[in-house]
């Protein structure tokens, strides 16, 4: 049976890198894209074609279009078809509004949302022509509920929202789906920084008692992915954070 094509971005490490590891579990031809670290995403690869797939990488910026134009046409070379688009890449830069500047509300901004935007409408010109295809968007919590301190994360990841259920309407005819994660507290880079006493406080918060996985993130990603009547949902994967 031939092979299922995603593409991955963000996916170097962390929520990316799980994704990748899981649809690569699953039998998917893959491209991953980063922007600066070569010796992980080299690592990625190579863990990903343990399970006996076809992996390429892509080195660049998302928020250039030029760049997601790239991005696409190489996985339309490298396998004649695109299934999966999983929007993952993203950046923080948090500060009170009072102390926001203006250039690290618009890095975040174009970094997390017109990425989104730039690869979906590239990806989506190939999907269109297949008449089916699937694409998931990575918001979060922030997103959906707010939180002080990421005016501009929470701004970019409502927007992620927004696109996602536009997308989903005009794509739909088309037998296009689109979907998007909202985590709340993952264990990642950032996360493994807290304190002790941090993490115990956001547990508190947390019906569930604990900081989910990346794991968590990447199941969700293959439940969307093998869903075929789900569209144009954003799902809360945050222990119960947002309740």
């Amino acid at each position: 049976m031939e092979n299922k094509v995603a593409i991955v971005t963000g996916a170097s490490r962390g929520i990316g890198k799980q994704i990748a590891l899981q649809l690569a579990s699953e039998g998917y031809n893959l491209v991953i894209s980063y922007q600066s670290n070569d010796e992980k995403a080299k690592q990625v690869q190579l863990e990903c074609e343990t399970y006996n797939v076809k992996v390429n990488i892509y080195k660049g910026d998302l928020s250039i279009e030029e760049n997601c134009k790239s991005l696409i046409d190489l996985a339309v070379t490298s396998f004649g078809k695109i299934d999966l688009l999983v929007n993952n890449a993203g950046a923080i830069k948090d500060n009170l509004i009072l102390k926001m500047t203006s250039e690290d509300f618009m890095s975040v901004i174009t970094t997390n949302l017109l990425s989104t935007f730039n690869c979906s409408k590239y990806a989506s010109k190939i999907m269109v022509k297949q008449r089916y295809g699937s694409i998931i968007n990575m918001s979060s919590v922030s997103g959906v509920f707010g939180n002080a301190g990421q005016a501009n994360y929470a701004s970019a990841k409502a927007g992620i929202v927004g696109l996602t259920k536009t997308l989903a309407k005009e794509l739909g005819k088309r037998n296009i789906r689109v979907n998007a994660i909202a985590p709340g507290f993952i264990s990642t880079d950032m996360t493994n920084k807290f304190t002790d006493d941090m993490v115990k406080e956001i547990e508190k918060q947390i019906p569930l008692s604990k900081i989910g996985s990346v794991d968590d993130i990447a199941k969700t990603v293959s439940f969307l992915a093998n869903s075929a009547y789900i569209t144009g949902q954003v799902i809360v994967v945050d222990g119960g954070l947002s309740l």
